[in-house]
Order: structure tokens, then C-alpha cells, then sequence
């Protein structure tokens, strides 16, 4: 009996070892019912605490095959095995996503695991060590076990142990008075490790920004500001993070939120890139143009205006006097005031008139065409900033000594002259306000301007001026944060964008003292509070921590509760939380 169980630990140990082996794949079928996942742990919210940075197995039941005859799929619910302690569940298993095993094959895989790493038993000492492994399990037994985990301990090449895990749930609770104690937590821990003396630590995350709950009605948010909190000396469950604790701003800030100041500009860059779009597929999905006039009419009474102007305007009295007029008619008050710019030369107020009514091809032409006309005939003579770099400036340039080369207004070169026009002028919105709020130099921002790649990548790198510009406004303006934290967040996303491609589920992370955000949070409630008391020290380290959380952190069963399963920061008096132990041991192979 012993030799057979040792070689279903071997057999099983080489499952595993092919699976960490196999560079081209991350999954695969044990025994025709088990699904083995190879991820990061620190993708599984209750993993994370003990695996956070590093490659895991994830055990799990697999996922049910269609019937013959329908389509629908063989899904259970709630039913739990006879061999668990407990005739029935407290949660209800999902019918579609990661499926649970029970308690008692959990346990099973977990023996067979940790009996393959022993050097007593199995063969180890010459094979790579393996990724800690971690199973899904239904919570059918009296403790409620969503997940069991064992990873092996090692010194040197040499595995001398191995820790097991435990997590278990239970579903939500309003009242404080039902939760864990710190006193009771701390019996856990001595009961299962009898320390000498042991070490405690706590945790918080509060949301700062994102959805938010207003007269009832959820304003959903894709974009989130969250700071994490960690302290020692925990006194009590749920307590308030002391000011002395370190904190880290979590920022991630999806472009496009109507609540932005940077929504105007949003849309800017949005028919930017529709422009940008059309040059590479050939197809283009317009905007509803801004202003009614139609592009043309626009255009031709923006050049009248500057035929009408006296000769003798062209001083600098003249040209403050022009753009003041054209902040009043072309910036609408949404707009905020930090990001505009009195200095808006003939391209810009332009592709300002043009981006808020163009609905075609024909019309980008025609509007071009005009302007041009106006230049060749010596009708307008339009100033424009000294760096300006596009295909109109430059003709703008030859006019000034009458000369003027030939452009022919017809397929591509309209919309590649617009899109320069738009780039030129919104690189210059930029650096007009980082620049001036200090946050940065030109050289620092050498990446983002240079006009020596394609046009297609001079866009993507404004897109990320953008969105690191979003970020910046969203900490400042919902935030508060001082000028120094917002430099280094600027930095910080700067150097980030140099080597990364644009992604806007990033999330950048920044150091904070509490006392700057201290009116935020004070009096929230948490997303998730954590405690978790430690003993011995190095590889044979333990701990026994408790997470509350506004929402489950297993995502493999659904608790049967009349509270919903995903809150959002709202007015509420006594939150509920959901409770999630997480208990380790170690054994030794010594």
C-alpha cells in the first residue's frame, strides 16, 4: 500500500514538473478531471498574501463538457461530497469560472505533494524544485476551506520542509461584534505554534476614487485611486491606520472620465486619433462635429476675419487681442482654466475650427484648399510660433518671402497635413502645462516630442503624455496631492512610458504620508483591513492573518447572503465584511 501511494507522489511530482517545464504552455488535465494552471499568484486575490511574487500551480475541478444533446453545461450547485464532515454548504458553487474540488481531494493532492518533496521518500535532491501548489476547495467542511496551498522550503538546492496553507471564508456580517477578536485571532496562532513570541502587523486599503454612489444611483468609474496602508502595534480589529504608517497610493486612470478636466482634450486626442485611424486602415468613423456651421463656412469666415484686420495689427497688442477673441468663441466652460493657452497662433486656432466640424475627407481639402489660396495670393499674412514643425507652418514660412511650393491637396496629404497641425498644437497644450507647473523640463520630455519617428508613433507617444497628464490632474484635483508628490508621480510616469507600451490598466504606485490624505480616509470604511501575527523567523516563519473585505476574495464559490457580493464607496453607516483566515505550518523533513 505504502509503495503505491509513494508512486502516485512520484507520478504526480512529474505531472507537475512537465507542467513548470513546458515553456509553451500554462495549463493541462490531471487525471481527466482536474485542470492544473500555471499563473502568478499575485493574480489570485487569496493566494496573495503568502505567493504574491511568484510562479504558482492552481488546482482546480475541470470545467464541465457540453452535453450531446444541448448546449448548456453540466454545472453543480452546492452539492458537497459525502466524505465531508457537513451534510450541506453555506455557499453555492459558480456555474461558470474556476470550479472548486472537495475538501477531501484537496487533501489528497496536497499529501501527494508534500510526500513527492520529501528527500526521504522521493528522489529530489538532483530535480529543479517545484512551484507551490494550491487548490480550490467547495467549503464543505465545518471550517469552510476555499483554498489549501503547500510550497516547499528550501536551503540551498536542498528542500528541507514544506509550509502549508490554509484559507478559509465565511460570508458577510454586519455587526463588529460578530467578527474574530484580536484576542481570539492570537489563540489561533498560539494553539497551532505555541511561540515564545510573536509579531503583529496590520493592513488597510481605502478607495479614494472611483465609483461612487449618489442619490442612490451608482456613477461607475473604470478609473481607481486606492492607498494601501501597513502599521505594527494593531490593537484592534478594524482600527484606524495610525498617521505613522507607511502608504501607497494604487493609481489607475482610464482616459475619458466626463468628470476629468481633461475631458476636453480627451476629445481632441479622440479626433486626433480618428485621423491617425483613417491614415492607417483607409476607414474612418467621424465624431458628431462640435459646431454647427459646417467646416467651410467655418473656415472661410475665420480667414475674412484676418483679411479685415488693419496692417497695422500686427504688433503683439493685435495678436493678445485675437486670441482673446478666439478663447471666447472656440474654448468651451467645461474646459479647465490651467490647460488653456492664450497663445494660439493662425495652425492652431485652425485645427481648432476644423477638428469641432469636420465630417469628411472633402472637407478637410476644401478647408486646406482655401487656406492656401489665402497664403498664395498674399490675402493673409497669419503669424505662427517659431518651432511650429507641420506642412502648413512651413508654407505659412515660404508666404512671408512669396514663395510658395506646390502642394497638391488630394489623397492622403489633407489628412496628414491636419493630423500635423493637431499634433503640433496639442504637444504644445502639454508642455505648456507641465512646463509651467514646474513638473518637468524639456529634456525629459525629448521622448515625447521628437517629430523624428512616424506619425502614427508621434500619436501614440502623445497618447501617453495624456494619459500620464490624466493622472497627474485626477491627483491634483480630486487628490489635493502638494507639488512634491505630484514631481515624482510625474517622473515616475515619464520613465514608465520611455520603455512601456501605453496601457491604461497600469497601475502606478506612489509613496505618501498619511497626513495628506488623512481627511479621505478617516472616516471610510476600508475595501479590505488585515491583520496578521508572525513567529519564528526566516524559512520557518508562520503566520496566521485575517482579511475583512467589502467582497469575497474567493471567486470560485457564491455565499448565500442577501447582501451583494461587490459593494461600492457609499454613504453607509454599518458596512458588512466578508471574513477570510488564513492559517500556515511548517513541517520539517529534518
Amino acid at each position: 500500500m505504502g509503495s503505491k501511494v509513494v508512486s502516485r507522489a512520484e507520478e504526480f511530482s512529474c505531472f507537475l514538473r512537465s507542467l513548470q517545464d513546458d515553456q509553451s504552455s500554462n495549463s493541462c488535465t490531471y487525471e481527466e478531471d482536474i485542470h492544473m494552471i500555471k499563473t502568478k499568484g499575485d493574480k489570485i486575490t487569496a493566494v496573495n498574501v503568502y505567493s504574491a511574487n511568484q510562479t504558482i500551480f492552481v488546482c482546480e475541478k475541470a470545467l464541465p463538457k457540453l452535453n450531446g444533446q444541448g448546449d448548456e453545461l453540466n454545472t453543480e450547485t452546492s452539492n458537497c461530497s459525502a466524505d465531508d464532515d457537513e451534510d450541506s454548504c453555506d455557499v453555492l458553487h459558480t456555474e461558470q469560472g474556476p470550479q472548486p474540488l472537495t475538501v477531501m481531494k484537496a487533501r489528497e493532492l496536497l499529501s501527494l505533494y508534500t510526500l513527492s518533496q520529501n528527500p526521504a521518500v522521493s528522489a529530489v535532491d538532483s530535480k529543479p524544485i517545484l512551484h507551490p501548489l494550491w487548490v480550490r476547495c467547495d467549503m464543505c467542511d465545518p471550517a469552510g476551506t476555499a483554498w489549501f496551498g503547500a510550497e516547499p522550503v528550501c536551503a540551498g538546492n536542498k528542500v528541507t520542509g514544506v509550509k502549508l496553507y490554509s484559507v478559509t471564508c465565511k460570508g458577510s456580517a454586519v455587526e463588529k461584534k460578530s467578527l474574530v477578536t484580536l484576542e481570539e485571532l492570537k489563540q489561533v496562532h498560539k494553539n497551532r505554534h505555541h511561540p515564545s513570541s510573536s509579531g503583529i502587523k496590520g493592513s488597510a486599503r481605502f478607495s479614494l476614487f472611483g465609483s461612487t454612489i449618489v442619490e442612490n444611483t451608482t456613477i461607475e468609474s473604470q478609473s481607481s485611486v486606492t492607498v494601501d496602508f501597513k502599521w505594527s502595534h494593531v490593537e484592534n480589529i478594524l482600527e484606524i491606520p495610525p498617521l505613522s504608517s507607511t502608504a501607497t497610493l494604487n493609481i489607475k486612470v482610464v482616459c475619458g472620465d466626463m468628470r476629468s478636466p481633461m475631458f476636453e482634450m480627451y476629445r481632441e486626442l479622440e479626433f486626433l486619433q480618428t485621423l491617425a485611424d483613417g491614415l492607417k486602415t483607409g476607414e474612418t468613423e467621424w465624431m458628431e462635429p462640435v459646431e454647427s456651421p459646417s467646416a467651410v463656412n467655418l473656415t472661410k469666415a475665420y480667414l475674412e476675419e484676418l483679411r479685415n484686420m488693419a496692417k497695422t495689427l500686427q504688433d503683439q497688442a493685435a495678436k493678445t487681442t485675437e486670441t482673446q477673441k478666439l478663447k471666447q468663441e472656440t474654448d468651451p466652460p467645461i474646459f479647465n482654466s490651467f490647460l488653456e493657452r492664450g497663445d494660439l497662433d493662425f495652425v492652431e486656432q485652425l485645427w481648432v475650427r476644423m477638428r469641432k466640424s469636420v465630417t469628411s475627407y472633402q472637407d478637410i481639402g476644401d478647408c486646406l484648399k482655401l487656406v492656401v489660396e489665402a497664403l498664395r495670393y498674399g490675402d493673409i499674412k497669419p503669424w505662427i510660433h517659431r518651432d511650429s514643425d507641420s506642412s502648413l507652418s512651413k508654407l505659412i514660412l515660404q508666404s512671408y518671402h512669396q514663395q510658395i511650393d506646390h502642394v497638391s491637396l488630394t489623397g492622403i496629404t489633407p489628412v496628414t497635413m491636419l493630423l500635423e497641425m493637431g499634433l503640433d498644437k496639442m504637444r504644445k497644450d502639454y508642455i505648456n502645462y507641465l512646463i509651467g507647473e514646474e513638473l518637468t523640463t524639456l529634456n525629459h520630455l525629448c521622448y515625447y516630442l521628437s517629430t523624428e519617428v512616424d506619425l502614427q508613433e508621434q500619436v501614440i507617444r502623445l497618447r501617453k503624455l495624456h494619459h500620464l497628464l490624466e493622472i497627474i490632474v485626477t491627483c491634483g484635483t480630486f487628490l489635493g496631492l502638494p507639488y512634491d508628490r505630484l514631481f515624482v508621480l510625474t517622473q515616475l510616469c515619464l520613465n514608465h512610458y520611455k520603455t512601456s507600451t501605453y496601457d491604461e490598466e497600469h497601475e502606478f504606485k506612489l509613496q505618501i504620508k498619511p497626513a495628506l490624505i488623512s481627511h479621505f480616509y478617516q472616516k471610510e470604511h476600508p475595501v479590505v483591513w488585515g491583520v496578521e501575527i508572525s513567529s519564528s523567523q526566516g524559512l520557518r516563519e508562520v503566520r496566521t492573518s485575517l482579511q475583512l473585505s467589502d467582497k469575497p476574495l474567493v471567486d470560485h464559490v457564491i455565499f448565500k447572503t442577501d447582501l451583494p457580493n461587490e459593494t461600492v464607496n457609499g454613504d453607509i453607516e454599518e458596512p458588512a465584511f466578508f471574513s477570510t483566515m488564513m492559517c500556515c505550518s511548517f513541517t520539517s523533513f529534518a
